[in-house]
């Protein structure tokens, strides 16, 4: 058999951080062998240390992928509430686009439903906590984790912030917490009632 391309390395490289991204969040870090992770991405158990030294450098790649699609949610939600159906909100470059309602958009979509039943494709914010809260302080997904949950504080503060950031982490806090709790009683009607309390606070 022929060595593989390094096109297809790439390729396969990116599946497994995607495949881990997404079974970490849904499962737990520690509730994902690495022979279970090859599997779910189609590829051999063997074929892991070609690309990674350790599970560890793979979740932090995996944190930081889970991030990166947070900010892609984030820049998608002007045209996904595009209200004027002119078609803007490109990214949240676009003048036209109202960064708050882009903002609320945002929130409604975090809290609702069906953000707190997905969680493989949910917020790492939520999703990861409990394995950073249990994780060494001083490794390197730890150390990715905290500028995600910090850069995710910043692009929740309101142009009335005071400069300190604190409404941002109230807000993000107000969040995390309420779809964490959510997803803890789900298939209760509370489930459904701290999502809207939490929607009602960090809207206004």
């Amino acid at each position: 058999m022929g060595r593989v391309s390094k096109e297809q390395a790439r390729e396969n490289r990116r599946r497994i951080v995607d495949t881990a991204s997404r079974l970490f969040r849904e499962q737990g870090t520690d509730g994902v062998s690495v022979a279970d992770l090859m599997k779910a991405a189609g590829l051999t158990h063997g074929g892991f240390y070609k690309h990674f030294d350790s599970k560890e450098a793979l979740v932090d790649e995996a944190t930081a992928c889970a991030f990166d699609g947070v900010d892609e949610q984030l820049a998608a939600r002007p045209a996904a509430d595009d209200r004027d159906g002119d078609g803007g909100g490109s990214g949240g470059t676009d003048p036209g686009v109202d960064p708050e309602a882009a903002r609320r958009a945002f929130i409604a979509h975090y809290l609702s439903p069906e953000h707190r039943d997905d969680m493989a494709g949910g917020c790492p914010t939520a999703g990861l906590a409990v394995d950073m809260a249990r994780g060494a302080a001083g490794s390197a997904a730890r150390h990715t984790y905290v500028e995600g949950v910090r850069a995710f504080a910043q692009r929740m503060a309101t142009d009335d912030d005071n400069g300190d950031g604190d409404d941002g982490l109230v807000r993000l806090s107000t969040m995390v917490g309420a779809l964490i709790l959510a997803r803890a009683v789900s298939g209760d009607p509370l489930s459904d009632a701290l999502l809207a309390a939490a929607r009602a606070e960090v809207s206004t």
